[in-house]
This record gives structure tokens, sequence and C-alpha cells, in this order.
């Protein structure tokens, strides 16, 4: 039986940092990899055509939208192969460099059409020396039949993931994931993420939006595992550098953020944990020094529950904080 090509799914804006080396990877075991780049002001559509195994597609849209880049990089998958072993993955998103030698990873492809393939995060830390799992699979493998695919416009299934449809769990194949690796770059994304869901969903409880992006704040040190060797050792014999990360002044979230404060006004996301950040200095970086200051908006309430849900991340998914949550709903958070 003849595997059927493999194409690789990703969604680019502003990857610089990372995409040479992503590329350079997901060549060595994807036939094809579509990149839609929307509207990047680096150089990662510079750095995507100089890689032949790569299409490069426009993504016209302005708005965040999941679902609508997913669709794009789909349709562009089946002009390519009708049939194919679709693998979802972004820029910062690394299989393993022993991939080859699981027989997981054969089942996987040679997998029937329709088959959802589900992978589980291997978080880099920072240290580039440890990681930790993520608490569940995702569906970011798919085995094309031709059926349409529905999601969400953030944290979105990536691939079709019907939910009858065969599936094969990859308990030995991670997925090592680098977006911790840059703890600061990492910071300036979810503090994005938390003020797009407040524009987004007005009425979500800022409780809810503080859990879902500070996940990664406080790791258990039980939890933290030693990166195996093999799942980079081959990568970097090929000069594919995984040992540095350089930090930058700023990132473009930082002037999404910015525009979203001249849209909505500071204190609209008075709730958000973003005001550990200097927006001022930020702005005038960007800006120049005759940029007006930006002051905290937050009452003495925000500030508490904003150190109060920092002390107690580690226990957010016990019984009595779950309790206690509900009880912060009367004070409106």
């Amino acid at each position: 039986m003849t595997r059927p090509p493999i194409i690789c799914l990703t969604p680019v804006k502003n990857e610089a940092w990372i995409l040479e080396r992503f590329l350079k990877a997901a060549s060595l075991w994807a036939d094809h990899i579509i990149i839609a780049d929307q509207q990047s002001s680096d150089d990662s559509c510079a750095i995507a055509a100089n890689f032949p195994k790569v299409t490069l597609i426009v993504n016209p849209d302005t708005a965040y939208d999941e679902t609508a880049r997913q669709r794009l990089l789909i349709n562009a998958a089946r002009c390519i192969a009708p049939q194919s072993l679709l693998i979802a993955l972004d820029a910062d998103e690394f299989l393993p460099a022993n991939l080859f030698a699981n027989p997981e990873w054969r089942q996987a492809t040679m997998s029937a059409p329709g088959t959802v393939i589900k992978f589980r995060w291997a978080n880099i830390c920072p240290d580039l020396h440890h990681y930790w799992l993520s608490p569940a699979e995702h569906p970011w493998g798919f085995m094309d039949d031709g059926r349409e695919h529905t999601g969400r416009k953030i944290h979105s299934t990536r691939v079709p993931a019907p939910p009858n449809a065969p599936t094969i769990v990859l308990q030995e194949v991670r997925v090592l994931h680098y977006q911790y690796a840059e703890w600061a770059r990492m910071q300036s994304k979810h503090r994005w993420y938390q003020c797009w869901e407040r524009t987004q969903y007005p009425k979500k409880r800022a409780l809810d939006i503080y859990r879902l992006y500070h996940h990664m704040d406080r790791i258990s040190p039980c939890k933290l595992h030693k990166l195996p060797t093999e799942w980079t050792s081959s990568y970097v014999d090929q000069g594919i550098d995984l040992l540095s990360f350089p930090a930058k002044d700023s990132y473009w979230w930082d002037e999404e953020v910015l525009k979203m404060f001249t849209q909505y006004g500071v204190k609209m996301f008075r709730k958000e944990a973003i005001w550990d950040f200097d927006w001022t200095s930020t702005s005038r970086h960007l800006h120049g020094d005759t940029a007006p200051e930006i002051r905290d908006p937050r009452s003495l309430i925000d500030k508490f529950m904003h150190q109060f849900l920092y002390a107690t991340q580690p226990l957010a998914q016990s019984i009595p904080m779950k309790v206690l949550q509900k009880f912060f709903a009367l004070i409106r958070w």
C-alpha cells in the first residue's frame, strides 16, 4: 500500500523568529508545506520562499479568525492532492527528530480516510532542557476524505474532527511546542489574547480569561520532565538551532494592544492581567517620546484579584478553588 502525501498546514503572521527552523524540520517529514501568511511585516514571506516544498498563499483577512484560515489551508492542500494526510502545526511546533523510528507515526501515515490523528504538546521550558505535557490530546492530523471543516474564531480544532471518526491517539510522538521557550514573546501574545477576548466577548468573566492565559505560570516542579535528546539531536546535527531564542524589545502584539486602547479606552481592559507591563515606555518606543502616558486603570479590588489569581494558580483546578471562584461572580469577577 502506497503512503498518501503528507501536507503540513501552517498559518503565519510575523514568525521570522522561528520560521526558518520550523521549515527545515518540517521539510524532513512533509511532502508539501502550505504557508498561509496574514500580512506579515517581518521576513516571514521571504524565508518561506526559500524552501522548495513550500507553497506560499495569502490570507487576506485583517481580522483574527482561525476557522477562516484553516479552511484556506485545507482547500489549498486539496488542490495539491485530493487525498492526503493533513498535519496542522503552528510555526513554533516541531515533530520530534526521531519521528521516523516510531511505529505510531507509520500507523498514522497509513490510516484510513477520515481518521483523526491526535497529538499532545510537550511544552518546552525557557531553559530549553525541560518540558511539561499539556493535559489533553489535540486533533491536529486528519487523513483527508474531503469533508468540510468547521471550527471557531479562536482555539479551534485545526482540521476536520467528526465526533464518531476513527481516531489514533499518539502516545509517544509529541509535538515540541516552543511558544514558552521565548517567554517575553509568549507574554506579549497572551496580553493580546486577553484583550482580544474582552473585545469579542465582553460578558466573559475576567477570572476565566485570567486562568486561560496564565495556565503556564507556576508549573509544579513535579510536572517538569527532562527533554529527551533523541527529540532534538538530529535536528541540531543538521544545523537546526533549537537552543537559542533571543528576546526583543517589543512584539507586534504590543502595537495591536495599543490600538485597542485607542479604540476602546484603557478602562475596558482594567480586569485583564496586562498591567505589569510598561505600556507608556512601549508606546514611546514605537511612536516617539511625545506619545501620551498610559496609566494603570485598575481599582484596588482589581489589583488584589490579580495577585490572588497568581498566588492560587497552582490550585486553579481544585474543587475548593472552583467553589470559591463561583463567589467571585457576585463581585463581577
